[in-house]
């Protein structure tokens, strides 16, 4: 691709020295520096100008009835204009390269690296936002490990891109918190929707619209046996056992983050067995959402059951893999996931190295 122009001067010039006159085929070599400028720097689009402006008066000796001065003044008019365009480009690229930078640095605030061993739990997480220049949006999610066990968040903040990327730092800094000071977790989902209020109140959003986050709360133990969930209006995490795959739906789910004040603020603990070797997967609705070219969601349900109970990292890595094939790459919101894996306790009497 980076050639393409210099090809293209060759493929006129060719066709220009080895058809008739009336053909002018040399009026194309304009189109050289036109194209150099999507793709080089400003001097080596000047040269190639320079280069085809040269061709086109060295035609002109073999063929003197060409018309070279007005093609030789458009090489001049179209390289001139391919320079400042080239000029432009670089100026935006440069931008967006600082941009991505900011969101980086944003990405490792909000979404810190996860401790991949955790005593007998694995955990891997997953993602991907749809903003790809931005590469971060709002959904989120956090691990801690307390006195009280293993505590796992997972949410989305309405909107996506740089906008929604304060509403969910606010919430994860606050479950960074509350996790280890909080021995109910029903305490902790009210920290979290206290500190997201605040946030909306601070910095309210654009437009009618309220700013609001679903999330999901989870707790493990750390010698495993069940896992509790709080579900504040987030899709249901699954969970892949030796007896097939289970969906685990809340009783009563819990009111969505922000929200509380408007539909009460009455939260309810699930609690389901978790054996070991069982696979947990938490995820947001940008996976369950994600469309075929036909407009089919993904069946991230049938997906889940037709997997082997992998390590996390494996589970994950497929799914990556299998949602960019079924969507083509086109992602409509942003994707995050989490996946945890309870180990067998080692046979007593073995001693870690």
């Amino acid at each position: 691709m980076r050639l393409s122009p210099v090809i293209l001067t060759v493929v006129i010039a060719s066709l220009a020295y080895n058809t008739p006159p009336e053909m002018a085929f040399s009026r194309l070599l304009p189109a050289a520096p036109a194209l150099a400028a999507a793709m080089w720097p400003v001097l080596p689009t000047v040269l190639l100008g320079t280069v085809c402006l040269i061709l086109m008066i060295g035609l002109s000796f073999v063929f003197p009835d060409l018309g070279t001065w007005w093609t030789a003044a458009g090489i001049i008019a179209v390289t001139v204009a391919a320079a400042y365009g080239s000029h432009v480009r670089l100026q935006r690229e440069r931008t967006l390269f600082q941009v991505r930078l900011v969101a980086d640095a944003a990405q490792q605030v909000v979404l810190s690296p996860m401790p991949r061993r955790l005593g007998r739990l694995e955990i891997e997480s997953l993602y991907l936002a749809a903003a790809a220049e931005a590469s971060i949006g709002g959904d989120f999610y956090e691990v801690a490990d307390t006195p009280h066990g293993v505590r796992l968040l997972i949410g989305d903040v309405r909107g996506k891109g740089l906008p929604a990327v304060g509403a969910a730092a606010a919430i994860v800094n606050a479950f960074r918190e509350a996790a280890y000071g909080e021995t109910d977790m029903v305490e902790v989902a009210r920290r979290l929707d206290a500190s997201s209020m605040r946030y909306n109140a601070a910095f309210p959003p654009e437009g009618p619209m309220e700013r609001f986050a679903t999330a999901l709360l989870v707790e493990i133990p750390h010698e495993g046996k069940r896992i509790d969930i709080l579900n504040c209006g987030h899709p249901p995490p699954m969970l892949l056992t030796h007896d097939g795959l289970r969906t685990l739906e809340s009783a009563t789910p819990s009111p969505l983050l922000s929200l509380a004040d408007l539909i009460g603020d009455r939260y309810s603990i699930d609690s389901f067995d978790f054996a070991p070797d069982d696979l947990l997967l938490l995820y947001t609705d940008g996976i369950a959402e994600a469309r075929a070219r036909d407009g089919e969601f993904f069946p991230l349900a049938a997906w889940m059951g037709r997997q082997p109970r992998t390590p996390p990292q494996e589970l994950l890595t497929t799914l990556h893999r299998d949602l960019l094939h079924y969507s083509r790459g086109r992602l409509d919101d942003d994707i995050a996931a989490l996946a945890v894996r309870l180990r067998a306790p080692a046979p007593q009497g073995t001693q870690s190295r």
